[in-house]
């Protein structure tokens, strides 16, 4: 059924198809509308969930943590300041092999203080062991976590899912949805049989100690875990075209006129949609230019970038976070995808734009186009205000 909805609105009814035992999750901007419609659905009776409230975001994930580990079920939501204080539970509930879904609903990291819209919250735990998948648009965000659920809870695979949506321009967005029925996602998604919990009757130690001669294992079991999870989501994006009708391909990367580009933006998230207006312009004036849209970001589809890559002479990519010191964060992975090939394209540039919600305009993707005639940009900040700079520095 399809319905005129704001992105957490969506979210909260997508969840509640879900069938979560347990929510508990604390408000914070941009993300409190999705909890808050869930509240309501569990005061309402209209979701038989038990919805904990909590002081704290580090609580929150304490207590979906005890949910999974119990055998049921559960769901959380955080922003921010509020994902980075969540981080300590966060690595144990990937140690511990605990599957859960969480939306992230990404925003600038303080300080200054900003409440709008950039990567840099969920880009800075992209080594929690957490399954990290990112929206382009409302409909992507809600079947995102549909196909979370099965994921995250598949035997083979036993890792949270983190649903990345870009805060406010998707959460508080309005888009025309399509929500499935209830019979049509417990078809997809069955009742949830955990393959291990605690269980008096069954006794079972969940975290205990690793000395060295064990802790080295569990971080190898993940990481070779991954490998698997770059398998299995193209099979449940199949599965999910064949129950819902949206074909979301592979579900690792989307091509949007990449194979015949001789320039191609790599990018994540809402931006997408400005880039492909822009591409579609230019292609519409006899332009190569394409789009490689990353949803996986961890596990990082390296042979999926190299095989869409490969050909393109000229590459940019376009990062919504920093790595202060270092390379921009998405730009270093699609580098590493071509570290020791044959093939490679000839230009590699790094942009960062949007940081704390500034704009990324047709004219911005525009100018990101322009710049890759020239030689490769190794860290280049767009949209960038020197006169701020100046009063800043004093420079």
């Amino acid at each position: 059924m399809k319905e005129f909805l704001e992105g957490s609105r969506a979210v909260a009814e997508i969840v509640k198809l879900c069938k979560p035992g347990v929510i508990s999750a604390y408000p914070i901007t941009p993300q409190t509308h999705i909890v808050e419609e869930l509240a309501q659905m569990v005061a309402d009776g209209e979701l038989n969930a038990q919805f904990v409230n909590v002081e704290s975001e580090h609580s929150a994930a304490s207590v979906v943590l005890g949910a999974v580990a119990t055998g049921v079920r559960a769901f959380t939501a955080t922003s921010s300041q509020g994902l980075l204080y969540m981080a300590e539970v966060l690595f144990n509930i990937s140690g511990l092999r605990l599957p859960l879904v969480m939306t992230c609903a990404n925003r600038a990291i303080s300080a200054p203080i900003n409440i709008w819209n950039d990567m840099q919250d969920s880009i800075s735990l992209r080594d929690s062991g957490w399954i990290q998948l990112y929206a382009e648009n409302i409909q992507e965000a809600a079947d995102l976590h549909l196909v979370g659920y099965r994921l995250s809870e598949d035997k083979s695979i036993m890792l949270p899912v983190m649903v990345c949506m870009d805060g406010f321009i998707l959460t508080h967005g309005m888009e025309t949805v399509d929500i499935p029925q209830q019979e049509e996602v417990d078809k997809f998604l069955p009742g949830y049989q955990p393959l291990y919990k605690l269980d008096p009757t069954q006794p079972l130690t969940m975290g205990l100690l690793a000395d060295p001669d064990y802790y080295l294992e569990t971080r190898f079991a993940i990481q070779e875990t991954f490998k698997d999870v770059l398998k299995m989501i193209p099979k449940l994006n199949e599965e999910f075209k064949n129950h819902f009708g949206r074909d979301y391909k592979d579900g690792l990367v989307e091509e949007y006129f990449t194979r015949d580009a001789e320039k191609v933006i790599v990018a994540m998230g809402s931006v997408c949609g400005t880039i492909k207006e822009v591409v579609d312009a230019q292609r519409a004036k006899g332009k190569k230019v394409g789009l490689l849209k990353l949803i996986s970001y961890r596990p990082f589809p390296y042979a999926r970038v190299y095989d869409a890559l490969k050909d393109v002479p000229r590459v940019a990519v376009l990062d919504k976070a920093v790595s202060p010191g270092a390379y921009a964060p998405l730009a270093i992975e699609v580098k590493a995808a071509f570290f020791g090939k044959k093939k490679s394209p000839k230009v590699i540039s790094s942009f960062v734009a949007g940081l704390g919600g500034r704009d990324i305009t047709l004219e911005s993707v525009k100018e990101i186009f322009s710049k890759l005639t020239q030689k490769e940009v190794s860290l280049e900040f767009i949209d960038l205000k020197p006169e701020l700079l100046k009063e800043e520095y004093g420079q």
